[in-house]
């Protein structure tokens, strides 16, 4: 009986230290995050050449935000870190990240004030990188039923209007406006 309290006691204090040591990994972890991202906002936004952007430290960037808002999900940062992480994967021609990160924002986060504008570059994002006129399309026409009086709507109206057209069928119906 007496070994069996001991090793009861050996079991709980066992348990017990791999909790605290857990926490303290996710606490290392978060902190590592944290310092990910104050090391490589630092290196990107400081680059004096603004056409030379580091593609491999800003999809980092990217990374570390979506990961810190993915470990963070309460926090009000979280939302504003994903559509961090989605506007860098986004420019840096990742729209799979990109979209990702806005849907999170959508999914969990619809009252957001950035949930508009989530799913306006969602939108783009179909559009521009994608070149999927459908999906942007379907994307754009949410937009409008979701927030029409939003600060964005009437881009999303001139996207709708001018959505498949080339350039130079753009150029000609300007000049024909003249």
């Amino acid at each position: 009986m007496k070994h069996l309290v001991y090793l009861s006691l050996i079991i709980l204090s066992s348990v017990f230290i791999m909790s605290c040591g857990n926490n303290t990994n996710k606490a290392k972890a978060e902190l590592n995050i944290k310092d990910s991202i104050a090391f490589y906002e630092k290196a990107l936004f400081k680059q004096e050449d603004v056409n030379k952007v580091d593609v491999e430290g800003a999809l980092k960037l990217s990374n570390f935000y979506y990961q810190w808002a993915i470990d963070n999900k309460g926090d009000s940062l979280a939302p504003e870190y994903l559509l961090k992480s989605a506007d860098l994967a986004m420019n840096m021609k990742k729209p799979v990240p990109a979209i990702n990160a806005f849907n999170i924002i959508l999914k969990d986060y619809p009252a957001h004030k950035n949930a508009p504008y989530a799913l306006f570059l969602k939108a783009f994002v179909y559009e521009d990188i994608l070149n999927n006129t459908q999906k942007a399309k379907q994307y754009y026409q949410e937009f409008l039923i979701k927030f029409p009086d939003n600060e964005y709507a009437d881009d999303v109206r001139i996207s709708l209007k001018n959505l498949g057209k080339t350039p130079e069928e753009l150029i000609k119906e300007f000049e024909n406006k003249k």
